[in-house]
């Protein structure tokens, strides 16, 4: 028989959602019905979809989303936004990711890129890609802190956002870099390309990134790692923003 102490050991032998769907099986006599074998398949699949829902949580705080809840399927279509449901469901399926490609976002201010990217960085976590959501001008600040400490991390850091599976660069663009960051988003992109896919999003068009960048000859090498060959989505319609806070208000 079954004690309460069997229920712990499963706890102590980290298999705690199998011992808490055991118990489940013990207590609800509809479960005598099923043979031997599906009930210790229920108990596999019960601990093995408790320890994939642990890992993609914690690929989530790993990604640094700034809206962790943002998924495909709050994603609203509206005529306006020029965005299809099976667009999203396409680029929610993550292929795209898989074979290294870079998938642009443009919009202007309030379109709701910011929740599109973000969700289709959740549906990658889902998948079990390693993914880092960041500003670009936060990505250049964190290598100039490091270039300057001195300490080896600066290497740390660039290694990392090289190899990400998938890396979301938010604000792409919207102030312009100096040479010695346009360097860095070189040695990033070029280290990705083929290897590692990107999300970009940007509030300007990819001929006004080459304004935004010192140097003619970098802004070449970074546009066309980027541009070339990328999918792009223009997002358009309503500011989002307004949009939710009317459906708010009483």
């Amino acid at each position: 028989m079954l004690t309460e102490e069997h229920f712990n050991m499963l706890t102590r032998f980290r298999v705690r959602a199998m011992g808490d769907k055991l118990r489940e099986m013990v207590e609800n006599a509809s479960y005598d019905r099923h043979p031997f074998e599906e009930r210790m398949e229920m108990l596999i699949e019960a601990e093995a979809s408790a320890r994939r829902g642990r890992k993609v949580a914690k690929l989530v705080r790993e990604a640094r989303f700034k809206l962790p809840t943002a998924c495909v399927e709050d994603v609203v279509y509206l005529k306006e936004r020029k965005l299809s449901r099976d667009r999203v469901a396409r680029l929610a399926s993550c292929d795209w990711v898989e074979v290294n490609e870079v998938v642009v976002i443009i919009s202007k201010t309030g379109c709701g890129k910011s929740f599109l990217r973000q969700a289709l960085g959740n549906a990658a976590c889902r998948k079990l890609f390693t993914v880092r959501y960041a500003r670009l001008a936060d990505i250049m600040d964190d290598l100039n802190r490091c270039r300057a400490a001195a300490d080896g991390s600066f290497y740390q850091h660039m290694d990392a956002y090289k190899t990400i599976q998938l890396l979301i660069v938010d604000d792409f663009m919207t102030t312009p870099i100096a040479t010695q960051n346009a360097v860095d988003l070189f040695e990033i992109m070029e280290a990705r390309e083929g290897r590692a896919a990107t999300l970009i999003a940007s509030q300007l068009e990819p001929n006004e990134w080459h304004l935004r960048i010192e140097g003619e000859l970098m802004a070449d090498s970074i546009l066309n790692r980027i541009a070339t060959g990328s999918r792009y989505i223009d997002l358009d319609g309503p500011n989002m923003r307004e949009y939710f806070a009317k459906r708010r208000e009483p």
